[in-house]
Order: C-alpha cells, then structure tokens, then sequence
C-alpha cells in the first residue's frame, strides 16, 4: 500500500480548517500534514514539510491566496493547487484568475447547507476526488467498457460544428484550443466545461476578451452562428435542435450524467443527432469518463475525434477514456489541438465547393 497523500490546508478561517481537515484525515489515501492561516505562513510551510499537493483559500489577511500562488508557483511550478473558493461573483472572478496564475483546480466553498455534516459531504464528495486525481491518476484501464461495439462510419469529409468537452484543468486548455481560431472560422463552437453557475458565464466573458471569435455562454433559443462560440451554462445541460430559425441551443436541469450537470454526453448526443458525422469534436483535460459515451455515437456517423494526451493533461481521465474505448481519431498535444480544429472546420469549404462542381 503506498504512501498516504500529504496535504498542506490553507484557510484563515478556524473552522473551514477544521473541517476541511476532518475529511482529508477521514480517507486512509489522505493525511493533512499542516496547516497555514494566510499565504505567507503557507509559503513557509510548503518548504518546511514538502506536501504533495495543497488546499488554498482566496481570501486571507497578509497574503491572499492569489498573491500566495503567483510566489509559489515561482519555486514549485509543478506542485498541485486546489483553490477554495465562494460561489459568489467575486470568488468566481479570482478563481478564473487563480487557474490564469497555474491552480490546477478549484472546490466551492459549501453555503447554506443547514449542517456541518451536510458540509462535510459536500467536500468529501467535491474535493477528495480531486485530491486524488492531481495525485494518483487513475489508469484508464479502471473505466468500465462501452455497453456495445462501436459500429464506425467512413468519415464525411465535411464539418457544420466543433464540439467540446472539457473538466479539470479545461479553462486554460480552452484558451489555448480557441486562440487558435481565426475570426472567419466558417462553423461554430459548442463546449461543456463542467463548472457551476457564475463561474461559465465569468469563463465566456474570459475567453471572449482573449480571442478572435466570440464567445458566449449559452442561453435557450440562441441560434449558432459561424464565427461563434456557446459554453453550457453551470448547472444546465445544453443540447443543439433543428428549428425553423437553423440550429438553436436547448438547456434543461435533467439528472447530472456522470455526477456531471453540463454533461459533455448530453451535448455530444444532440450534436451527433442534428449534425450527424459532420462534425469535429475534442476531448480535453479532465477527471472522469464523461464525453466517452458520447463520443459514440458521432464516431458511429463518421465524425472526426481528437483527444488531448497524457503528457499536456492535467488530468487524463476524460481524454484517457476515448482513447481507452478506440473512439479516438487523433491524440494530440493540447497546443496542437486548436490549429487541428482549425483546420479542419476551414477545408469544409473547399469540400462544399468541390461537391457543387
């Protein structure tokens, strides 16, 4: 049995410590090997007692968890950090800032649950997965295989949409993937990154200020544009329908898939039923299997799957998974991806116009 993960809490707050410490201490994978009250205290422990991997508040006195992340990531630029944060306007906007700066992850803060013993389920359910996940991936080979053989189409050749799916570690991997598309990319973006609500929209507008095409978090009844990019809005799944006005977005707060809400599977689904193969999709970063299952279906119809590799993931479980299933196309490292993408959306119109020749 190997070593318990060590982990390094830092809170300004006497009972967010506590608790955070009763659950890491109650799984026999975790141990809290100290604690720190404000970033510079944390900075001091990191060197003293060498964590694996470390819980960060944002707002503290002395050294805010933002500033203690731009220093710490200067001497440990490879140590995982998962920010605790407020699901607030404000918590959402330092948390994009906090993964801009190099956190790995995140976790919300739990609020108004009614009992320390529904908190505490909260953050054994949303943190420890993580913990362990930065830690100790899992190797691919634990997912269950798909429920029937995959019957694959031969490729359209041609592409109406990009879709796609993304989880930890995804906001950056998303900068990167969309940095790459030129203003007059002839199709549009359909994405699931799974965060909670506040946080896609604070992700949009991010994304939207960085990039060449526009980018915004869906709402129902948005017609997709070319040029356009739509995020699934947290807590929603979203889906893609034929309407009168072309192809519109749907969202709906149907069970979580995967303990997911977006789900990549939900939204890659409709995508293959609107759009059927002509479509290129990406897996990228992320813990889970979600996307996998619903890669089948678009591989089923001849569409076109790139998955992100090991070596540029944060984590590989979600892109480990496709490629696991032989749903994979291409596995590409996160900087080829976008210009892949890219690529491929543009050479549909050289394709349209052959087959009107």
């Amino acid at each position: 049995m190997s070593d318990p993960i060590r982990v390094l809490v830092v809170d300004d707050s006497v009972v967010i410590r506590r608790l955070l410490s009763n659950v890491i201490d109650g799984d026999p994978d975790l141990e809290v090997v100290g604690i720190a009250q404000n970033g510079e205290i944390a900075l001091k422990r990191i060197k003293q007692l060498e964590p694996d991997i470390v819980t960060l508040d944002i707002e503290m006195p002395e050294l805010d968890g933002l500033g203690a992340l731009e220093q710490l990531r200067v001497d440990h630029p490879k140590l995982p950090v998962v920010m605790f944060s407020t699901l607030t306007e404000r918590g959402a906007s330092a948390t994009m800032r906090a993964l801009e700066l190099g956190a790995s992850d995140y976790v919300t803060k739990p609020a108004n649950v009614g009992s320390v013993q529904v908190a505490m389920d909260r953050v054994r359910a949303d943190l420890v997965p993580k913990l362990k996940a930065l830690c100790r991936p899992a190797s691919v080979s634990t997912f269950a295989p798909l429920e029937r053989p995959v019957q694959t189409c031969a490729p359209t050749g041609v592409v109406d949409v990009i879709a796609i799916g993304s989880s930890t570690g995804g906001p950056n991997a998303l900068s990167d993937v969309i940095a790459a598309f030129p203003q007059e990319l002839p199709v549009p973006v359909v994405i699931v990154q799974h965060m909670p609500p506040l946080f896609t929209n604070f992700l949009a507008k991010r994304l939207d200020d960085s990039c060449a095409i526009s980018v915004h978090e869906g709402e129902p009844g948005m017609v997709l544009e070319a040029g356009h990019a739509y995020i699934a809005p947290g807590d929603f799944h979203m889906t893609v329908h034929h309407s009168a006005f072309g192809v519109t977005l749907a969202t709906d707060q149907a069970e979580p898939e995967h303990f997911c809400r977006p789900a990549v599977d939900a939204l890659f689904r409709s995508v293959a039923s609107v759009y059927g193969g002509n479509v290129v999709a990406a897996i990228l970063t992320g813990m889970g299997s979600d996307g996998r299952d619903g890669c089948v279906p678009l591989k089923e119809a001849g569409a076109h799957i790139i998955a992100q590799n090991e070596a540029t993931s944060v984590v590989w479980g979600m892109p480990g998974a496709v490629v696991s299933a032989g749903l994979a196309d291409q596995v590409e490292p996160l900087q080829d991806i976008g210009p892949a993408l890219a690529r491929r959306a543009l050479s549909r119109q050289s394709t349209a116009a052959g087959s009107r020749s």
